[in-house]
Order: C-alpha cells, then structure tokens, then sequence
C-alpha cells in the first residue's frame, strides 16, 4: 500500500473568472472549483466529513499553491506528479500552511483562519464530497464591508425603481380616469374662478402642471 505522508506543495497555474476557479497541474490537467465563493472573514469552519483543499494565489490570481487537509485516499506519487500539497491535523493541532494562512481541526471539521494581507494574496477554500461542494474566499474585514455596502446600495437601488414605477402608475391610472370622465388634462380651478366672476383671479389660481422628479 502506498504512503499517505505530508507533500510540500508546488506553484501551479490558476484562472479566476465568474463561474468559478480553474486550477493547472504540473501535469497539464485542470480541475475547475464552481463558484463564486462566498466571503468569509478571516475565518472558515468547514462542514464535516468533507475534503478540504485551501489555495493560496497571487494578488493578481494567475498562479498559486494549493494543498489539501487530512486527506487519506490520494497517493504521495500523484500529488507531486501534479503539484498538489497535503498536510495533516490533529484534533488540538494547528498547523501553519502557508505565511498568515493555519489550518486546525475541530471535530470532523477543518477551520481555516487567514490573514490575506500577510499571505500577500488571496485565500480560497474548498470543501466538498460525492454529493456537494462548497467554496469560500477568505478576506479582511474591510473587504466584508465593502461587500455589505455594494448590497445594500443596490438593493436602495432597487427599491427606488420600484417607486419610480409605481409614481409613473399611479400617474397613468389617473390620467386614464380624467379621460373617462371627460374631463381635460388641464383642467384646473379657472372654472371656480369664473363663477366669481373674478377674470383676474381666474387667470392666477389656474391649476399648476408640476412634474415628479426622482432625486438620483
């Protein structure tokens, strides 16, 4: 039977896009991790039972190392044929895999804690099994922030539209009334006016045609 031993990793090629994480081995095959992964901050707890593969790339996301956490089936020979990492964690271990990036085992859980900033790029983490798979980016808290604010904005963004559209209905609907009750657009208080026999006042308390306009 072959060993199942601590594999350093090596630098392997890397593709980010908006369906998910393309990953080169030395070997010329490519995995693809699904994504986008969700923003974690500093921390992930993965679900048990589940491999657990951390990626570490450059800030630019074209290259990084990859290693994977107390997985038993693969053979030492076919991750140094690919470039693939792997180390083991006790439970009451933490291990440093890479500068600012540890890896602890709680359970039949892995948890990842990472500093991006100190790992000089970024933090990815992959969890899956026959049946799901789940993927995460590590990030500051800044980063999380920003995120939250990018949501909330679009969502007021929504809801202003929304508005907008009701305004212009409501507008629509009443119109539609004035036309089947006869009555013009224009129609204003002149009328009034003309019963009291005031012609001046008639021409200055006239009805005023204002137009809504939405504060962008």
């Amino acid at each position: 039977m072959s060993a199942r031993n601590t594999v350093a990793p090596s630098t392997i090629g890397v593709e980010l896009s908006e369906d998910g994480i393309a990953v080169e081995y030395l070997d010329g095959r490519e995995v693809f991790y699904h994504g986008p992964p969700k923003k974690a901050e500093q921390t992930v707890k993965t679900p048990p039972g589940k491999l657990v593969q951390i990626l570490v790339t450059d800030p630019e996301g074209t290259e990084g190392v990859l290693m994977y956490v107390n997985d038993r089936n693969t053979h030492d020979d076919i991750l140094e044929t690919t470039g693939v990492g792997r180390v083991f964690v006790e439970p009451g271990e933490e291990e440093e895999l890479f500068p600012g990036v540890t890896a602890r085992a709680d359970g039949h859980s892995i948890v990842v804690d990472a500093d991006p900033e100190v790992a000089r790029g970024r933090v990815f983490v992959f969890a899956e099994d026959e049946l799901s798979e789940d993927a995460y980016e590590i990030v500051g808290e800044d980063a999380v922030d920003d995120t939250e604010t990018a949501a909330e904005d679009a969502e007021t963004g929504t809801d202003d539209a929304g508005d907008a559209a009701s305004n212009e209905y409501d507008a629509a609907a009443a119109s539609a009334d004035r036309d089947l009750a006869g009555v013009p657009d224009d129609a204003d208080d002149s009328e009034t006016a003309a019963d009291d026999g005031d012609a001046e006042d008639d021409q200055s308390d006239g009805w005023i045609d204002s137009e809504y306009v939405e504060d962008e």
